[in-house]
């Protein structure tokens, strides 16, 4: 889970000729300044010995606040929190008692969640990713995303957009993982209070700093 939301964090490229997803990301990301929504996440590791893996779903909140600030709260089956400040990622996970802390420059360049709350326009992360129209499915216009260095851990991710709202991502990991997440009532431009990015760990748990 830690690694996966590691990834969860960037990416995009800017085509002069924008069309269908590659527009409606654009207007995303210039139009929605923060964001909330819950989401469901459905996480499918690849067959082994020939045998499909059970899909592991959770469920959770997450909110935003361009351009360096954001937050996940996995409510179901198990409770995690995932905070940016704008300084440091923290991950801290209830059941272990611990707490994982990274500098955010180092942990955001070429991961999903830089779309999500870091990106201020496509041009700044043309340098990270390679980004396409790909085909409509589903009622949602959809962008192909592959990362341009090839040990980020990703391999490719497919963003799911309704006019300039995001509905969907569809990220394969390098080993083949896939993770699907749906947000569903979203929410852009709320007043969010800034103590959301504020992240203190609680009293008795391991603090690992990397």
């Amino acid at each position: 889970m830690q690694r996966l939301w590691l990834l969860l964090a960037g990416w995009v490229l800017v085509n002069p000729l924008w069309a269908g997803g590659m527009e409606n990301l654009d207007g995303f990301i210039k139009s929605t300044r923060s964001g909330r929504a819950t989401f469901v996440q459905t996480v499918t590791a690849p067959p082994k010995d020939g045998q499909a893996a059970r899909p592991k779903v959770s469920t959770g909140t997450f909110e935003f606040l361009r351009p360096s600030r954001f937050r996940f709260f996995y409510k179901k089956p198990f409770e995690q929190t995932i905070v940016a400040d704008g300084q440091t990622l923290w991950l801290y996970d209830v059941d272990l008692a611990q707490v994982t802390a990274r500098k955010q420059g180092q942990v955001l360049g070429s991961t999903p969640a830089a779309l999500i709350a870091s990106a201020v326009d496509l041009r700044a992360l043309e340098a990270d990713f390679e980004l396409s129209d790909a085909q409509p499915l589903d009622g949602l216009q959809w962008v192909y995303a592959a990362p341009r260095n090839k040990d980020s851990g990703l391999s490719n991710v497919r963003i799911g957009l309704k006019g300039s709202t995001l509905v969907s991502l569809d990220i394969v990991d390098s080993f083949g993982q896939r993770s699907v997440l749906q947000f569903s009532a979203f929410e852009a431009n709320p007043t969010l209070d800034p103590g959301l990015f504020q992240f203190k760990p609680p009293a008795g748990v391991d603090v690992l700093r990397q």
